[in-house]
């Protein structure tokens, strides 16, 4: 698609006051609608049809046949079918050969017959593709488990790997939390390599999906792919070879220590359980964990299987498109920046509605514990905030700063300063020391654990998270700087919270000055991708450019790549090639969480009637829309997937991050503009 980028057709005209009023009164009321009945916001977190097509899986893999709502997942999983026949991995992505070779297992387990139409079409789509041989690896292993792959056609991943001690390189410790809870149950499973049954029966070579093969008698393919000779990497060269050794040793399944190394990965399981029975409250690692520990002899009727069973039925949704699961619910994100969009809003910040929220988030601010391993040395215990429910085993930097900043926002004349002192703390023992944050580790930045199968096994720091980390600091550094707020600045000095968020700002500005591109911006981790990253970025850099044109370069560098990058219609927009592909950064179809994420960082450095941000502004106006008549007020679009889990296979759609984040850009406009408005 071709974005112009001439300037000629943008609606630069300056918006009316009174439809920038109007819109943030609409916004107002659907925000207030959606608030729960427990004084918060929840909206579903939408994955693309793998998540729904695992649960599918799951279900026959407990013999939980026939699969109840059967008929609600096939109609879920057909309306996210794309007109060749295919599936994406999200909204406006191309067909990708994993997930739509999920969707078509799953529905024909649900009992959808090979030759319909919508089942042909799939099936020429991932046949023109190369067929199921392409699949990921997590795709092989949940194929494995039906016999639709040879067990020795996926890694072997011996389960003594739980064993190792954190003196050596390699080691689980040194995955990120994401990794490791996915990780350890798939080594039980692959240790027992079980076979379950589908609608034609129990094979260790079912030909329940041979038409999906463009050579059925040959399923042995590698599950290395390599790349071109000049290309090869030497870690890849390095798996490579030690997965040939274990095959020729039987995976280590007669090892002498495989006994002791499936207990310690059973109790590391059972130590990362909530009470609730979720593990990480993300519905795959759930899944996993029900297989192993009934592999390794627990009853689908024990405690522990019946509560994760429990907890896997809270992620399911359904509506008029059918039923689908979320792969994971994000209420102390949403709650945060609902807040703080309020606040940017202007809405009165003692509304007793926005105080019952923060106190909220304020109840879920608890100890975390890290750790859950049997063996080595004690956990860590660090008080911040996850980004579900509960998740006292894996605090979230992210939320931990997105609450901070809401409580900053709502009300900065009433901080306690122990809370304050608690949340700036948790971040501060988090840095990395390259300068930056991830959003689970400390020093998860080895890349080269990326080269492994599996992909995905390190959280490094990331531009995005940092720059918010720098905006709460350098916010917490100015309140306590003024003389009305001596009590807060005293208290904290006395515990050298002060002083410790100066050293870690210092170092986090470095940071990011070593992370920023060539053209200006600076890549996101979490969102989609440069647009997100550069505003996350701005928005932490402005609070330490005042007198350091250090700083104010990489802020002005920053805002001329956006201004670059903005589309025809105002707006601005940003695909997933970009992850891949820094040539895209900042180019795809307009849309309003990515246009707000622009105006916002355009207001940090520009005047609020400049020409663009005019633009931008209008451009919002424009796509808010009337809600349906069950709901009050107006919001914005929500199609987009703009949220980024695994970059490359997993995207998020946050029903709410449009309506939050254009509240935040229209807000923020308006107070800007008040004395133009004025004259």
């Amino acid at each position: 698609m071709d974005f112009d980028q001439s300037q000629e057709a943008r609606n630069f005209s300056r918006p009316p006051e009174h439809l920038v009023n109007q819109s943030l009164s609409l916004a107002m009321d659907y925000t207030w609608d959606k608030m729960q009945l427990d004084e918060h916001w929840r909206d579903e977190a939408l994955c693309n049809v793998t998540i729904t097509a695992e649960q599918v899986f799951f279900l026959q893999c407990l013999g939980r046949t026939p699969i109840p709502d059967a008929e609600l997942y096939k109609r879920y999983i057909l309306s996210e079918q794309k007109e060749d026949g295919s599936w994406p991995i999200a909204t406006k992505c191309h067909g990708d050969i994993s997930a739509s070779c999920e969707a078509y297992l799953a529905l024909k387990m649900l009992g959808m017959s090979a030759s319909c139409q919508e089942m042909t079409k799939a099936r020429q789509f991932i046949l023109k593709a190369g067929g199921v041989a392409k699949v990921r690896m997590l795709t092989r292993i949940s194929f494995a488990r039906f016999g639709l792959f040879h067990w020795d056609a996926v890694p072997h991943l011996p389960t003594e790997l739980i064993l190792l001690p954190p003196s050596l390189k390699f080691n689980l410790h040194q995955l990120s939390p994401w990794a490791r809870s996915t990780l350890i149950p798939l080594l039980v499973i692959t240790h027992h390599r079980p076979i379950y049954a589908l609608p034609n029966g129990r094979s260790v070579t079912n030909d329940f999906l041979d038409e999906l093969w463009v050579d059925p008698t040959h399923k042995m393919t590698s599950h290395f792919s390599l790349s071109a000779p000049r290309e090869i990497d030497p870690a890849e060269l390095l798996f490579s070879g030690l997965d040939t050794a274990l095959s020729y040793l039987g995976g280590l399944r007669r090892f002498p220590l495989r006994k002791k190394a499936l207990r310690y990965c059973v109790q590391s399981i059972l130590n990362n359980l909530e009470p609730s029975g979720d593990c990480l409250r993300i519905s795959p690692q759930m899944h996993n964990n029900i297989l192993a520990l009934v592999l390794e002899g627990f009853s689908q009727d024990s405690t522990v299987i019946k509560l994760g069973m429990e907890g896997i039925q809270k992620f399911i949704c359904q509506d008029k498109t059918g039923e689908r699961l979320q792969s994971c619910v994000s209420p102390v994100w949403d709650i945060a920046l609902m807040a703080r969009a309020i606040c940017d809003s202007g809405w009165n910040k003692n509304d007793a509605r926005l105080q019952k929220s923060i106190d909220w988030l304020s109840r879920h601010h608890m100890p975390n514990i890290r750790g859950g391993w049997p063996s080595f040395s004690p956990p860590k215990v660090l008080r911040g905030l996850s980004f579900q429910h509960h998740n006292n085993l894996t605090p979230d930097v992210d939320d931990t700063v997105a609450v901070l900043l809401s409580m900053l926002h709502q009300n900065s004349s009433n901080l306690e300063p122990d809370k304050v002192a608690r949340a700036a703390m948790c971040i501060c023992e988090m840095q990395n020391s390259d300068g930056g944050w991830g959003a689970f580790d400390t020093n998860n930045y080895k890349q080269w654990l990326n080269k492994t199968p599996l992909k995905a096994l390190h959280h490094s720091s990331t531009a995005d998270l940092t720059g918010y980390v720098l905006e709460a600091f350098g916010m917490v550094l100015n309140i306590a700087s003024q003389k009305s707020y001596e009590d807060l600045s005293s208290q904290m000095a006395q515990t050298k919270v002060l002083g410790a968020i100066a050293t870690a700002s210092q170092r986090a500005v470095r940071y990011l000055a070593q992370e920023q591109e060539g053209f200006g911006g600076w890549y996101g981790r979490w969102g989609e991708s440069y647009l997100y990253g550069t505003s996350a970025v701005i928005s932490g850099l402005a609070w330490f450019a005042d007198g350091d044109n250090w700083v104010k370069d990489m802020i002005a560098s920053a805002v001329s790549w956006i201004k670059e990058v903005q589309n025809l219609d105002g707006g601005w927009g940003e695909g997933f090639e970009s992850c891949n592909d820094r040539q895209m950064a900042g180019r795809g179809p307009s849309t309003p969480s990515q246009t707000a994420w622009a105006i916002m960082c355009l207001l940090e450095e520009l005047d609020p009637d400049d020409a663009s941000i005019r633009a931008g502004i209008n451009y919002l106006l424009a796509q808010q829309q009337d809600t349906s008549l069950k709901r009050h007020g107006a919001s914005w679009e929500k199609s987009n997937y703009t949220c980024t889990d695994s970059p490359g296979s997993v995207y998020l759609r946050s029903q709410l991050s449009s309506h939050y984040f254009s509240i935040m850009a229209l807000g923020r406009y308006r107070k800007a503009m008040l004395c133009t408005y004025s004259d």
